[in-house]
């Protein structure tokens, strides 16, 4: 028993060493057979590198054989100095100048601000039978343009003599040329929106928007709409006109074609129709006229410094009188126009009214004009006038205190107050025309919603 176990032991301790070293063997093979793959692994991803280096490498051996190469020889003709000295000057920065006439500018503010300088420019402006016309024509408002390079040499000059009329000068070999040409404009609708802060030209101005076209404005609603008490801070107008347009750029602006206006949250809209005498007509969007036969006042623009009183205290005869009329302050020379058609019924002087005119109307309706400085010329007894016409200028003629427009309103003898009376409408579209301006009030209607609803300030 004894014997035996010593060679049990040692049989245990063969079989676990035969293990271990056949372990060893397979983690060997399994290492080497690993570093094999690596290296194949390495060896093709090198190829690249290896094309890139041999490209490198075998392009420049292409270029090591002999070229033949010959001198060639070419004569450069050089330009002469004149030459050269007129092709610097057309390379020579050149510059535009734009601007407009501005009030108190003369001949010569207008040709420094547009930077020309050079003595032969501005004696040919001055001297030229066509170009001195610009001198005469300086009229605030009107736009120039000029062409010169850094030191004030004049290549090309532009200046508006009318809305549609340009005067033209042009630098040439000869010298300088001058000619007038009237360009065929563009016409095109203009649409703003404006918003009442203070006034309505206040409004206007800031909407670059030009007076003319306020004081359209306020003739088309002055029916419904008193422009001296009525306006409110808030109220909003919309407006569609005529735009005329030489190249893209507005030259001029005409006639009113719509309008929108809101007035203490009521809403007024016009549409502009010209009548058989191509005069602009305004009605509401349903084809009735929203001008009444009389204006509410016969100013453009004032202020009302006395209204309508059975008693007032008259400043000057110091004592209780009836006013039956309206007071409308204005400064002196303020055109006055006819309220309605009329006739003639009086012009000349006439108490304390002074300097005075007496319409008459149809249906037994007077009106009277007092304290004017000066009548419209060949303006006669019996002579008729329109609505609208220049009948007058503003003054302080007779008893007054200051330059005021006094205007009376009378049905058959009777005065009424001119600010309140009821004032009637004149007709509706008719006939023919009707589905006409049914069609340009449509298209009308439908600018000035976009005006209206998507907060477009302007479109030009």
């Amino acid at each position: 028993m004894y014997i035996n176990e010593p060679n049990h032991h040692q049989s245990t301790q063969d079989s676990i060493l035969t293990q271990n070293a056949n372990k060893a063997e397979r983690k060997l093979q399994r290492l080497t057979e690993r570093k094999f793959k690596l290296r194949w692994i390495l060896a093709i991803s090198c190829l690249p590198l290896f094309g890139i280096y041999t490209a490198f490498g075998i392009a420049p051996q292409t270029l090591t054989t002999n070229i033949a190469t010959s001198m060639v020889v070419e004569e450069v003709s050089l330009p002469t100095l004149d030459q050269a000295l007129n092709d610097e000057a057309n390379l020579a920065e050149k510059f535009w100048y734009k601007d407009y006439v501005r009030r108190d500018d003369t001949l010569q503010s207008v040709l420094t601000r547009l930077n020309i300088r050079n003595r032969d420019a501005l004696e040919f402006i001055r001297s030229d039978s066509v170009a001195s016309e610009i001198a005469r024509s300086i009229i605030p408002g009107r736009q120039v343009k000029s062409e010169t390079d850094t030191d004030g040499n004049l290549f090309h000059f532009e200046y508006q003599i009318s809305a549609d009329q340009f005067l033209t000068i042009t630098k040439t070999a000869d010298g300088y040329e001058a000619h007038q040409d009237e360009r065929i404009l563009e016409i095109r609708p203009v649409l703003k929106s404006a918003k009442i802060n203070s006034s309505l030209f206040g409004a206007t101005d800031a909407a670059n928007i030009p007076d003319h076209i306020a004081i359209q404005l306020a003739d088309i609603f002055e029916s419904e709409i008193n422009f001296h008490t009525d306006l409110r801070r808030g109220d909003r107008f919309n407006v569609i006109y005529e735009g005329s347009y030489d190249q893209g750029e507005l030259i001029k602006s005409g006639e009113v074609l719509a309008a929108e206006f809101v007035n203490n949250g009521k809403v007024y809209r016009a549409v502009g129709f010209r009548d058989s005498n191509n005069q602009m007509q305004y009605y509401t969007p349903e084809g009735k006229s929203i001008h009444k036969s009389f204006l509410r006042s016969p100013l453009e623009f004032s202020r009302v410094s006395s209204g309508f009183s059975v008693a007032r205290f008259h400043p000057v005869l110091q004592r209780m009188r009836a006013h039956k009329g309206v007071d409308f302050a204005a400064p002196t020379g303020t055109r006055i126009k006819a309220s309605a058609d009329a006739v003639v019924d009086f012009v000349g002087t006439k108490g304390g009214y002074g300097n005075v005119i007496i319409l008459k109307h149809d249906n037994g309706i007077s009106t009277v004009y007092g304290h004017l400085s000066r009548f419209a010329p060949e303006l006669r007894r019996g002579s008729k006038v329109t609505q609208g016409q220049m009948i007058g200028f503003v003054g302080m003629s007779g008893v007054a205190t200051g330059p005021h427009l006094h205007y009376e309103f009378l049905i058959n003898g009777k005065h009424q107050d001119p600010m309140k009376v009821a004032l009637p409408k004149n007709n509706t579209i008719q006939g023919g025309n009707k589905a006409q301006f049914e069609t340009i009030s449509n298209q009308m209607m439908a600018q000035l919603r976009l005006l209206g609803t998507s907060n477009i300030a302007a479109l030009e």
